[in-house]
């Protein structure tokens, strides 16, 4: 697999303290390791794999290949999402909050010794405000109602209130969590358009612009293609193009097994800079969280438990994996951590909450 590691193994993290007051002074003996930091990825969420097929489970995420061709526009990129990365670090490591690096793929930590709840970042609870613009040959299809439908469902998913999980049973059961990110409706655009097919390259976005990218979530609700249900734009990207796209058969409660709104609670992971959860690619390539396990690969349908790959169960309910909306309930504290660390001062998403 091509994967580009940057050369740069070991940082020296050379600040004192954090800003907040309850922050652990961290010393110059202390390190950021970012030795197993990565961008590309050859999968490119199994595009190239996974093929419409007219099912369900021919559908995917089309933000990993997003995000290699626009690294391959942007040269300087690269370095500006190693910037956030190392940030994400620094701060989690600031808190006292495990942090992976190094040969995290692979490793076996073990999700019922990690448990944080209740959040204890000093950062309260985080409301995005939410711009919807709507592209469809009716702009009108897609209602005030369907619209609503979308930002309950996500304050339900990120806030854990969420009721339409699988069965208790799991070794993961008690590993889900309150991220503490709260989602508002501030505005809604609709735009009549008769174009078929928008795909990934972001022209939807150029030729409907967002509003007030840098302090709102702009979600475009357009028809990408038959396969994609959705693609993201992660942290450090171009303000023009920040946010995400979601098709309207998938956006809100509409029907079908990805019709209980969890596109866009997956692509607002990837938004808020959390990468699938297998880490695209093999058992050596990690997500960068500390409690989910090691996989080398996605699932999709509804998966029986336990699920093994890379001799370890994976975490097929997890809002970041591919599986049917019904069948996926959960962020982890790991996870959460990340999110929440952009939003802090000097993160990629700091202005959002000011």
């Amino acid at each position: 697999m091509k994967k580009l590691f940057l050369s740069l193994t070991t940082l020296a993290l050379l600040i004192t303290s954090c800003n907040s007051d309850d922050a652990k002074e961290i010393t110059q003996e202390q390190q950021i390791d970012m030795s197993d930091f990565y961008v590309y990825t050859d999968s490119a969420d199994d595009l190239a794999n996974k093929q419409n097929t007219g099912k369900d489970d021919g559908k995917t995420c089309g933000t990993m290949s997003n995000l290699n061709r626009l690294l391959a526009e942007n040269p300087g990129l690269e370095k500006k999402m190693f910037d956030v990365e190392y940030k994400t670090r620094q701060y989690l490591a600031a808190k006292g909050k495990p942090v992976r690096g190094g040969d995290s793929g692979g490793g076996t930590v073990d999700n019922a010794d990690y448990n944080e709840d209740p959040i204890n970042d000093g950062l309260g609870t985080i409301t995005i405000k939410v711009n919807v613009i709507v592209v469809y040959p009716n702009a009108d299809n897609i209602t005030d109602a369907q619209i609503q439908s979308q930002i309950d469902v996500l304050n339900a998913d990120f806030n854990n209130t969420n009721t339409e999980v699988l069965p208790s049973g799991t070794t993961f059961g008690n590993d889900r969590t309150n991220t503490g990110i709260q989602f508002t409706l501030a505005n809604v655009e609709r735009h009549d358009d008769r174009t078929k097919f928008w795909g990934t390259n972001d022209s939807v976005k150029y030729t409907y612009p967002s509003s007030n990218p840098e302090t709102h979530l702009n979600i475009w609700v357009c028809n990408i293609s038959r396969s994609i249900l959705g693609y993201a734009q992660f942290p450090g990207g171009n303000s023009a193009t920040d946010g995400i796209v979601i098709g309207g058969d998938y956006f809100g409660k509409t029907s079908g097994a990805y019709g209980l709104g969890r596109t866009a609670t997956h692509e607002i992971g990837h938004y808020l800079n959390l990468r699938h959860i297998w880490g695209d690619g093999g058992c050596s390539q990690d997500d960068f969280v500390i409690d989910t396990p090691t996989s080398d690969r996605s699932n999709s349908g509804c998966p029986t438990y336990p699920t093994v790959h890379c001799n370890t169960n994976d975490m097929t309910m997890n809002y970041m994996d591919y599986t049917y909306d019904s069948c996926m309930y959960m962020f982890t504290d790991g996870q959460r951590n990340r999110m929440r660390a952009i939003f802090a001062s000097g993160g990629a998403r700091e202005i959002m909450i000011q």
